[in-house]
């Protein structure tokens, strides 16, 4: 297939995803799925190796994943993290490239790295996703983007092999991030509510599967509840998101309330929950961890109790 620019719409673009961690990994299978080639890279290469058994081509640096594809792919933790991965890779590019930029880096990340993808002449459009590990391997993300719509045509076949829905929001770099703070804070709220509520009923003595069962199926249910309840009774904390992650995001949440002049109480509060029981050890837990932020006897080094349920 002939490489292509943002001005041409390839019906299969060649794509590069760097960074394959529970997301990266999960997109580019879903991507092999829907046909679309993959070259894939990761700091860590070995990390990458698995998706050799996919399809993937794996490589062993950035600039070789790059070299040729028309579509770049960026699944990573934060901006530093982005920048450095273009940097790696900068020697592979080529003016005209589309970067899909899906990590959660927040508006004023967007914004930087769209300056850097200008100065390596790609074209930036900001798509984070929402949704974790599950609806990822199966291609149900929601995926957020703003940039130039000239680019829709190359990027259309990547969005639609990912996602099950795309909301295109503006133009404007970084609009889709303002979007996808927007929606992490229901999302961290409503992990701290079910983390609370479990703990209350642990205090309580109240068996915790009677509350699911007595709010299952009415107006107060929600698959979010059961879901990540069920995480925490089973102690099956594989993350979907992870605890760490979810600290970084929910910092970057209330970094933009604050610029933007806007109080968010609840969402303070996440921060000091997950960033305590990130210090008792569970960052690289699923988020849902944040229960253990709320469990008594407090520690007197971390303010949270530690052991499994």
């Amino acid at each position: 297939m002939n490489s292509a620019t943002a001005g041409t719409t390839p019906q299969r673009p060649v794509v590069a995803v760097l960074g394959t961690g529970i997301m990266g990994s999960a997109m580019t299978r879903s991507m092999i799925r829907a046909g679309l080639e993959v070259r894939a890279w990761n700091r860590t290469q070995a990390r990458a190796e698995p998706l050799t058994a996919d399809g993937a081509t794996v490589t062993e640096t950035a600039a070789e994943a790059v070299r040729g594809a028309d579509v770049i792919l960026t699944t990573l933790n934060d901006t530093t993290s982005v920048a450095a991965a273009l940097t790696a890779a900068s020697d592979g590019t080529r003016r005209g490239q589309v970067l899909l930029q899906s990590s959660t880096v927040g508006p004023d990340g967007a914004v930087a790295l769209a300056q850097r993808a200008a100065d390596l002449g790609l074209v930036f459009l900001d798509a984070p996703v929402s949704g974790t590990r599950q609806p990822a391997e199966q291609g149900a993300l929601t995926v957020f983007v703003s940039g130039p719509s000239a680019a829709r045509g190359v990027a259309d076949p990547v969005f639609d092999a990912i996602g099950q829905r795309t909301v295109w929001v503006s133009e404007e770099p970084g609009a889709a991030s303002r979007l996808k703070l927007v929606v992490n804070t229901w999302v961290m709220n409503m992990v701290g509510a079910v983390a609370e509520t479990l703990n209350l009923a642990e205090g309580l003595g109240v068996d915790p599967q009677l509350f699911l069962d007595a709010v299952r199926g009415g107006p107060l249910d929600s698959g979010y509840l059961q879901s990540k309840s069920a995480a925490v009774l089973s102690g099956d904390l594989t993350p979907s998101v992870s605890l760490s992650t979810a600290l970084k995001d929910t910092r970057l949440i209330l970094d933009a309330a604050e610029q933007s002049g806007v109080r968010l109480d609840l969402t303070a509060a996440s921060v000091v929950r997950f960033a305590r029981a990130e210090a008792a050890g569970h960052g690289a837990e699923d988020m849902i961890a944040t229960y253990y932020a709320g469990r008594a006897p407090m520690d007197g080094a971390s303010g949270v109790r530690g052991e499994a349920m």
